[in-house]
Parts: C-alpha cells; structure tokens; sequence
C-alpha cells in the first residue's frame, strides 16, 4: 500500500467519525464538523515547499508555529515527553467534545454507533501505519499489545529459549520472564554494549543467537526508554527469520517519532503505542500481526479461536472518545509529517548531547551515529552510575534550574538520567538544560 493510499483511506475513515458530535458546538464552535478539516488546514502550519527535512529542522520560525498548537505548562522546563505526547490543540479540543458527547449520550450511543465508528477509526489508523485493517487491533496503550503478544506467543515448547536484553522495557521483561512459568522455556537476557555502534549492536544478537540453538523467540525493543538507543531492527530481524527465531518487536517510542512504516520493521509481531508520538490522547495502542500469523498468537481468554485478529486482545469497556480522537490525532501528525518531526526533535537532542559530550564529569549515554539515534538521550555524572544518585540529580535540576527531566534504571551500566524534548521544545529551552549541565558537573 502507497502512503498516498493509505492517507486516502484514512481520510474516507475519519470522514465516517463524528469529529465533534452536534451537541458539542456551541462549546467548540471552532470545530464544527463541515469546517473542521479546512479549520486543521490553517492552524497546523504546512512545512515550506522545497525545503528538506533537515532544513527544516532549524527554522526557528516555524517550529515556533508548532509549538503553538501545543498548551504547556511554564512551571518547568518540559524535557520528560517520553511517558505521553501532548495533544495538539485541535485534537485536544475534539477528545473534549466527544467525551462531553459519550457522557450525555451514554449507552444510548455506546450500543447503537459506537461499534461502527470504532471499526472506521480501526480502518483509519491500519491505513496510517500502511497495514491492512486486518493486521491491527486497537489497545489501551503498547504494554497491553506487548502483553497480548508476548503471553500469546504459542510457538514455543518446554526448553526452547527466548531472548530479552537490558534495555527492554520492565514490563515487557517481566512478561517474558513469565514465559518460564506459561511455556517452560529457557529466559535468556543480554547486555547490550556501552558505548554501542551499528556493528557491536548486531554482534551482540548474533553472538546470542549463535550461542543458543533452541531461540525460538526474540523481545526487541525499537527505540528503549532508558537510553533512547534506536536498535537496527530490521537487520536483527533478518538474522533471526534465517535461524527460524520470530521477532515481537516494542516499537512503542518508534512509530511517529521515526519515518518508518511497520514494513520497514521485518517483523510479524509489533506493539505500538499512539499516546507517545502521534499525539492521540492517553490510552491508544496497537496490536500489529502480518496476515498469516495470527494463529501463532493464542486468543484472549475464552474468546473463539480464528484469524480475526481482534480476537487476540479483549479491552473491555474502553475509553470511547481517545479512539474516536484518532483521525485528528494521525491528520495533525501527518501535516507536520513525520520526516520533518524526526529531524526536529534529533536536532533537538543533538544541540545537547554533543556539546555535553565535552563536559568534564558527564558521562553521556547516546551514540553520534544517526541510525542508532532517537529524541531521547541520557547521561549521568561520571562515576554516579546508582539509582539514589540519579533520583537526586534529577531533583537536582528541578530544584536549582528549573529543568525537568527523569531517571531511568535497568541498564547493566547502571541508572542515568533521561532527557526527552517534542515538537513545542526551543532551543532556548535546551540551551537551559546545557548550562545547568555544565553547573552540575562543576559541582559534583
């Protein structure tokens, strides 16, 4: 499927939605139905014709037009986006709509219109990501996807082994380790190396897979929240079909942050995450399975046996109106375009991490190689490598600088602390973040 046919088919989807339901107009006039694609047109700001991404990464003006579909708080300095990404205005405003609209309409509503609008904004995101609508199963966020995936998994037979490594996300580390209870197999977990590169990374999952005959099924995370490495999925995917090891890939901090398609991946299994980086409200995800596979992943507790995929996660009763908020959500998303976002924000954490690089007693945590490099980065005070030190430090830059950041755990090198801008960051902002880098280290 072309990009421009999904878009296409996203379109005629999100044209199905009630993008604010009649009810809600007088509240949000600005978003009247007829007018509301025109209305999103003129406040999201089209990159300049011609201009490439990288370019466009440090026109100042018109990342200052962006950031101005975002309300943010001016309490801190906001460099902690890696837990959730920030509605855009417009998509904030309609996620309000159809709340108030769910509210008063009730199960009136849920009964009657909700199922079909759901299945369009199903239809909708599948065309996005350049899926098939049969591949996709809404979720409450990437760690049910990753959940239903990983538990799910049935190809696996008592002394087979699975693969997790040190920058996987807790939770999904602690659904493999259950593997060992569900399925008897070997849980095997690797360090990945410090400093990384592109070569040493692949050496690691190819020695791991050399080293263990009976791998039958590989955790990668696309983008780790400890360290922001971007892993070089498809290479790894690659080497591991060859050995007849599948791949369940977390690509929660990938997908609308990286300019990928879920193709690009190689992988059957994917978990995605649409509250991070495509900016819809708190509480969406996807399952991806290729077409094919979806017996290789068991139903949901009690739910029939088949290739509907969405037999695979049962959520329950969801949030209506966040799902509903989706095509708005993918349509700011795809007007900024997600080439320019990710030159954006790695221009962002580069405006950093190199200079920090330089700074007497910081130990930064980011490769200058751009194909293992995402918006997030870390670093630490050289020698601080505990979690109390790195709780503290970032308290630290709180208290005395205003700048507002978190400390990450897990990695076998030790804690660190975790810088993440978005789209509405200046440079004036991380500008902030240097100079108290450069006060702390100072200090000690």
């Amino acid at each position: 499927m072309s990009a421009d046919q999904g878009r296409r088919r996203w379109l005629r989807a999100g044209a199905l939605l009630p993008l604010v339901p009649l009810g809600a107009r007088a509240a949000a006039p600005s978003l009247d139905p007829a007018a509301t694609l025109a209305q999103l047109a003129a406040s999201v700001p089209r990159a300049p014709a011609g201009v490439t991404p990288a370019a466009l990464a440090s026109d100042r003006r018109y990342w200052s037009d962006v950031a101005a579909l975002y309300d943010v708080t001016d309490r801190v300095v906001q460099l902690e986006n890696g837990y959730w990404g920030a509605m855009a205005r417009p998509v904030l405003q309609n996620y309000q709509a159809l709340t108030a609209t769910v509210n008063r309409d009730s199960s009136w509503y849920a009964r009657r219109d909700y199922p079909a609008e759901f299945e369009a904004a199903r239809a909708g995101a599948a065309g996005a990501l350049g899926v098939e609508v049969d591949e996709i199963v809404l979720t409450r966020g990437a760690t049910e996807a990753l959940q239903a995936l990983i538990g799910g998994y049935n190809r696996l037979a008592p002394g087979d082994v699975v693969l997790c490594a040190d920058i996987d996300y807790d939770a999904m580390i602690a659904a493999m380790r259950w593997l060992k209870q569900r399925r008897g197999v070997e849980v095997v977990s690797i360090n990945l190396p410090e400093p990384f590169s592109h070569d040493s990374v692949i050496d690691c999952y190819a020695k791991a897979m050399a080293r263990h005959p009976r791998l039958k099924l590989l955790l990668i995370t696309q983008v780790n929240h400890r360290n922001g490495m971007q892993l070089p999925v498809a290479d790894i995917s690659r080497m591991a079909r060859q050995r007849g090891i599948d791949v369940i890939v977390d690509a929660a901090h990938g997908v609308g942050q990286l300019d990928m398609r879920i193709a690009d991946l190689q992988a059957d299994f994917v978990g995605i995450n649409l509250h991070k980086w495509i900016g819809a409200p708190v509480g969406v995800g996807a399952v991806y399975i290729k077409r094919g596979r979806v017996r290789d992943i068991d139903p949901y507790m009690g739910e029939q046996d088949g290739d509907d995929v969405r037999t695979r996660v049962h959520t329950g009763t969801a949030n209506f109106a966040a799902f509903l908020a989706l095509p708005l959500a993918f349509e700011v998303h795809q007007r900024i375009g997600v080439a320019n976002k990710q030159a954006r924000l790695q221009g962002l954490r580069n405006r950093w991490v190199e200079p920090a690089r330089e700074i007497a007693g910081i130990e930064v945590l980011a490769s200058a190689d751009p194909r293992l490099s995402s918006a997030i980065a870390a670093f630490r005070l050289k020698g601080q490598a505990t979690l109390a030190q790195n709780v503290a430090l970032a308290k630290r830059l709180v208290a005395e600088h205003g700048v507002f950041t978190i400390h990450r755990d897990g990695l076998a090198s030790g804690a660190c602390v975790r810088v993440t801008p978005s789209l509405f960051t200046t440079e004036a902002q991380v500008d902030r973040l240097l100079a108290a880098l450069h006060k702390v280290a100072k200090q000690g």
